[in-house]
């Protein structure tokens, strides 16, 4: 799992739309009431959640099982230290920190509360101090614990789901546009940094207006996904951008807004289909 640049985030200067037109009537051209039902429906909907949840997946870690991940833990080489968890926790970026201090909260004395002190140390940086040689056993360990799978959740949703899915509405997006963004923020955070979730959505306001503010939704989403590319494109671990290009693109070229099934795509070269 890349995860999550989290609090530091990991900017953009918008790339030009090229040719990511659609043949796909636009929801601007589309009756108020039929925009209105779709805006209903969002991410949050138990069912495109699970949809969601699936699609990070296949790009953190090749698989559509997002709930096998919750006891997924090592050192990707991408700088964050630890990467774990079903959203890419990293011990380098204090979400993972976040995370087991509300574990603790809810379940004093787990066995990754020895931990803290360790976690608050390392936060900001790529070390395992303190870490090692238990850390990735007792993390395993833990994920058979049902708090533990549910602190998961509830941190996934505190940072990074419901912030997105809230901006989203706001932006008068649909489901499609609530994942593009939910998948940014899983990447980049929604730090002060250039490259970060805020940052990448406001290059994008330089091209573009999202739909409440009149703009055409397809329009709107391409022009924040350019700036996604330019902002992954910054970072080697992050520099492979098929999770855009071969998957959140082929869905708004088909005009999929509401990221309705079946669904077919491929992250870094292998293929996936949610039926």
């Amino acid at each position: 799992m890349l995860a999550a640049g989290a609090l530091f985030g990991s900017a953009l200067l918008a790339v030009p739309a090229t040719a990511h037109a659609t043949a796909a009537p636009d929801p601007a051209a589309r009756p108020a009431a039929t925009v209105a039902a779709a805006a209903a429906a969002g991410l949050d909907d138990p069912a495109k959640k699970e949809i969601a949840m699936k699609i990070v997946s296949s790009a953190e870690n090749s698989s559509l099982d997002w709930k096998a991940q919750y006891k997924y833990i090592e050192d990707i080489g991408d700088g964050r230290g630890y990467t774990a968890g079903i959203i890419g926790f990293c011990s380098g970026t204090g979400d993972m920190l976040d995370l087991v201090e509300h574990y603790t909260r809810v379940k004093p004395g787990n066995v990754l509360a020895p931990y803290l002190p360790a976690l608050r140390n390392v936060d900001g940086s790529d070390s395992h101090a303190g870490l090692d040689p238990n850390f990735t056993r007792d993390w395993a360990k833990a994920a058979q614990d049902a708090e533990f799978k549910k602190a998961q959740d509830h941190e996934r949703d505190r940072v990074y789901f419901n912030p997105s899915v809230k901006q989203g509405k706001s932006d008068g997006v649909g489901v499609l546009g609530q994942f593009i963004y939910y998948d940014a923020i899983v990447m980049h955070g929604d730090g002060t940094d250039s490259t970060s979730f805020r940052n990448i959505r406001g290059r994008a306001l330089s091209k573009a207006k999202p739909p409440s503010q009149g703009g055409s939704e397809t329009t709107w989403l391409n022009a924040f996904l350019d700036a996604r590319v330019w902002a992954m494109k910054q970072e080697e671990a992050h520099s492979d951008t098929s999770r855009v290009d071969t998957a959140q693109r082929v869905f708004l070229r088909k005009g999929n807004l509401n990221l309705d099934t079946p669904l077919d795509w491929k992250v870094y070269g292998d293929s996936f289909r949610i039926g």
